[in-house]
């Protein structure tokens, strides 16, 4: 019970408002590129969450990433660390919002009218409600919401199954080959669940090893489940839309019938609420073990932070997407590879090469993504 509790965690955190920005960035590249992509950036993901859980497993007390890089590399390094992850985590958290709200309203105004800011809202207090509440409740939630995320996915493609057609899929366009890059890595992003799931498992018994031999396994099987997932979404939005929205569920109007487009604002409002939860916990545990703020304000900054940030007019998903992916997360595994080494020379250990390839592998998609903005901005 409790490897499917860290493994609905998991999912539920990784598998969030990315997955709508990927039929479109599929359509404009080519469905090709972004298998390339999810084959790349699977083992990527995979090798991050390995030496972030080894990193936790080998140190004491209780913290979160800006914690860790207290302990390994200094008090200044920990402030960077929480500028970082704190932007990455409040700009996912925002990005939901608008979307979750986007849906809800989709779902319930043709029953129940009113604007989209109070869906918006609606979708804010449940889930303020359940971040108040901590881990125990969220885990609960994301076990049986994540089961219900498969059945209206499997619902969803079995009534557009037949307008799907494989000609979408054969075009490449070289002009978009790093559109993906941003959107790819935002969708795979689920490092800043990694203590909750250490945190899980580790109340089950066993030592050690075995606890980081389930940790590996959880992560093997949840990223591939994700990818699986991802790839499943595409290939029913892409293959049944004429012309492909950057929401994924809106240019499906028309193509396939209502009462399915609403099965997939269901989708959507699913997706979006459990990745919200798992990630409010996460910020509010930093400020909490980390800043030694008190637990109540820990998370009235979680929660209304983003929410004040909506109200000032920050309502543009998409770019929140990009930037958040490319760019925080790109800074926030950088100094991960620092962290992890400084954590191996007190160890004893040197450093795998492969991680300095993981670096300019990151450094490179932060630099050509802020390229590709400044570009689409002239």
């Amino acid at each position: 019970m409790k490897f499917a509790k860290a493994i609905a965690i998991f999912l539920g955190t990784v598998i969030g408002v990315g997955i709508f920005g990927l039929p479109f960035v599929s359509a404009k590249a080519g469905f090709l590129v972004i298998l390339v992509y999810f084959l790349v950036m699977f083992f990527v993901a995979m090798w991050m969450n390995f030496i972030y859980s080894d990193v936790i497993l080998g140190t004491s007390g209780v913290h979160r990433f800006p914690g860790y890089v207290n302990e390994y590399m200094g008090h200044k390094w920990k402030n960077t660390a929480f500028v970082v992850v704190a932007l990455g985590l409040i700009g996912s958290l925002l990005a939901y919002l608008i979307v979750g709200g986007q849906f809800l309203y989709a779902f319930l105004s043709p029953l129940l009218g009113g604007e989209v800011i109070l869906y918006t809202l609606l979708f804010f207090a449940v889930g303020a409600f359940f971040i108040f509440r901590g881990i125990k409740s969220i885990a609960i939630i994301e076990l049986i919401l994540f089961f219900v995320l498969l059945l209206v996915l499997g619902l969803f493609f079995v009534n557009s199954a037949q307008v799907i057609n494989l000609d979408n899929f054969r075009s490449i366009n070289l002009a978009f080959l790093i559109l993906p890059y941003g959107a790819v890595l935002f969708s795979l992003g689920g490092g800043s669940v990694i203590p909750e799931v250490v945190e899980i498992l580790a109340s089950a018994k066993g030592n050690k090893k075995d606890l980081r031999r389930k940790i590996r396994k959880l992560v093997i099987l949840g990223l591939s489940f994700t990818i699986a997932i991802y790839l499943f979404f595409i290939y029913i939005v892409q293959g049944s839309s004429i012309v492909v929205s950057a929401d994924a569920l809106s240019g499906l109007s028309g193509v396939i019938d209502d009462n399915v487009i609403r099965l997939g604002f269901i989708f959507g409002v699913i997706t979006c609420f459990t990745s919200f939860l798992a990630l409010s916990v996460a910020l509010k545990k930093t400020l909490w073990y980390d800043f030694k703020l008190s637990k109540n304000f820990s998370w009235f900054l979680t929660s209304f932070i983003p929410l004040g940030l909506f109200f000032l007019g920050f309502r543009e998903f998409i770019g929140i997407i990009g930037f958040t992916g490319a760019v925080l997360f790109g800074l926030e595994g950088i100094i991960l590879i620092f962290l992890y080494k400084k954590f191996l020379k007190k160890e004893g250990k040197i450093m795998n090469r492969l991680n300095y390839l993981l670096l300019g592998v990151f450094i490179f998609g932060i630099i050509l993504s802020i390229l590709l903005f400044w570009v689409n901005m002239l």
